[in-house]
């Protein structure tokens, strides 16, 4: 039996199907479209945009180009709402809604009648969520990025968001800055559409899509206010329209071949920690399980390329200039599996066949001349993580890789902002920082808050650096020598939880390790209180759906292999 295309796709089931097509199609043609449009394979536009999204502030525009793409191939473009995942802007953090937004995006493709879907998002979740419920939905999609916002300048300095942020923010907190400088700086950091303009979160995400295959071949970095993105936007609606006709669906293009292709772009650009959720999360829907040992595997045989910040000095833009995510692809092209299909209905082979274009060799390192000769991120194991934790190497310094240290605890965010700048809290630089309860089961629901500061004395003594550990995420924009997502978390009872002040812990990035030097005997008499459990709504579902880092932070439910939790 024939599929049925366009507006018959899906029928409102009213008892009647011939009554449910004849009611559609006057409710349409009320909407002043005619017969020949309404008989037209159907391309559906998820519009992210929203006023609470700086980030997709040029969405309007960059719709308009799908369209005038699907129109020109014969399609039908029908643009809907979903939500919006503005990372400023939400509480208590943007992690928290990924997964109410993919599950938005999934049950949105299933139920209208689409033949194809373009996902147009761009900020640091919505990427991620936009791809897993694509993935779940498993109809034609292809996604369409922000791209990165244009740097601007204050006193001669070059300013992008969000690592320059964070680095005069420290040194306004050190003294160095007045408030009527870091006035001006606020209003000169972020000045164009788009996502952050450095290798944070966003980029990093754009980044990996282009990777997997599930974005045009060269629209990662793009500038959002160039127009080439536009032209991008225009050629994404048309590859719409070609996916309608091949029928290829996401479940072709991410298998364990491009996860392992996006991995080892992760690994050379220098990536975001967050990315190792996201595409945790991501792959969990296409059934495959990424493991965070063979995340080391991939890490310490894949060099860093990419001089972006926050590690370099180079920003998004610098990137676009100097050859894109394609001239990454074509550096790590020993290492890639070739015969991985994408949404431009060829394979990564037939991509990179093409010749290519010049590379500017201060942004994008050749692979026989590396910045690192092994990866940015590795995965830490050991008594304090027995499931995994991240460290981004190539943000870190390395005379803090090999380290043990006195611990000293905070049990909350709301602890840590009272204690970190009190004069008489008793640290020191060859301390540890731990920061509990900011996991994925806390109520702050796992926020960007690893990025610890620097207590307020030692900052203004001129310390830069010191060893943090926390089950929270950190920006993909920050720095430094930080250990995040340990697994399990602090609220599900994890060992993080019963680290107490002077405790010590070893760190070694050479052994990938990092222990709690605590007797057995010890931690068993020490109690940890279980986290409140909210009464009601999406807060309730979270919590008693929530998986830890090591899968993703997505809900055991919408896996495509569910681990087994029991909703309680």
């Amino acid at each position: 039996m024939t599929q049925p295309v366009g507006l018959a796709r899906g029928l409102t089931n009213y008892g009647d199907p011939d009554f449910a097509l004849y009611l559609r199609r006057s409710f349409a043609r009320s909407m002043g479209y005619s017969s020949e449009l309404l008989a037209r394979p159907v391309v559906g536009i998820a519009d992210s945009s929203s006023g609470f999204n700086n980030c997709h502030r040029h969405f309007p525009e960059l719709i308009e180009a799908v369209k005038r793409g699907v129109l020109a191939t014969g399609g039908f473009p029908l643009t809907f709402p979903t939500i919006s995942l503005g990372e400023v802007f939400l509480n208590p953090t943007s992690l928290m809604f990924r997964n109410l937004m993919a599950m938005d995006t999934e049950e949105m493709i299933r139920a209208q009648p689409m033949d194809a879907v373009v996902l147009v998002g761009g900020c640091d979740k919505t990427v991620p969520a936009q791809l897993m419920g694509a993935i779940s939905a498993n109809r034609p999609a292809i996604g369409l990025v922000a791209g990165p916002m244009m740097t601007s300048r204050w006193h001669g300095e070059r300013l992008g968001a969000c690592t320059d942020c964070r680095r005069f923010w420290a040194r306004y907190r050190a003294g160095e800055i007045a408030t009527e400088e870091i006035q001006e700086i606020e209003g000169n950091l972020a000045t164009t559409a788009g996502t952050c303009a450095v290798m944070g979160t966003a980029s990093t995400m754009a980044s990996i899509a282009e990777a997997l295959g599930m974005i045009l071949p060269g629209s990662a970095a793009i500038p959002a206010v160039h127009a080439d993105r536009l032209r991008a936007a225009e050629a994404t609606g048309r590859t719409a329209m070609h996916l309608v006709r091949s029928g290829l669906t996401p479940e072709r293009i991410v298998t364990p071949q491009s996860v392992e292709n996006a991995l080892r772009v992760l690994m050379a650009i220098g990536g975001s920690t967050n990315a190792v959720l996201h595409l945790t999360a991501i792959a969990g829907r296409a059934g495959i399980d990424l493991d965070l040992g063979q995340l080391n595997e991939i890490s310490d045989s894949t060099p860093v390329l990419v001089d972006l910040k926050p590690t370099g000095p180079h920003y998004m833009e610098d990137l676009f200039a100097a050859g894109g995510i394609g001239a990454v692809l074509r550096e790590l092209k020993p290492l890639l599996h070739l015969d991985c299909m994408t949404v431009a209905g060829e394979t990564l082979g037939q991509r990179l066949a093409v010749e290519a274009g010049p590379v500017d060799r201060s942004v994008v390192k050749p692979l026989a001349d590396p910045l690192q000769p092994k990866g940015g991120l590795v995965a830490l194991f050991g008594s304090l993580a027995p499931k995994g934790a991240i460290f981004k190497r190539s943000a870190a310094d390395p005379k803090l890789f090999e380290k043990e240290g006195r611990a000293v605890v905070f049990s909350s965010l709301e602890n840590l902002s009272a204690r970190i700048d009190d004069s008489d809290l008793a640290v020191t630089p060859d301390d540890f920082l731990v920061l509990q309860n900011a996991g994925p089961l806390s109520a702050s629901g796992m926020p960007e808050a690893g990025y610890l500061p620097i207590p307020g004395k030692l900052a203004r003594a001129g310390v830069k650096d010191m060893v943090r550990v926390s089950d929270a995420r950190m920006s993909g924009t920050a720095y430094g020598s930080i250990v995040l997502h340990v697994t399990p978390d602090a609220a599900s009872g994890g060992p993080l939880a019963k680290v107490r002040d002077g405790d010590h812990i070893r760190l070694s990035v050479a052994g990938r390790r990092l222990d709690l030097l605590v007797s057995p005997e010890e931690l068993a008499r020490r109690s940890v209180a279980p986290p409140p459990v909210p009464e009601r709504g999406y807060a309730w579902l979270y919590r008693h759906e929530i998986l830890q880092a090591d899968r993703g932070c997505d809900f055991d439910f919408l896996r495509k292999q569910p681990l087994g939790k029991v909703l309680r």
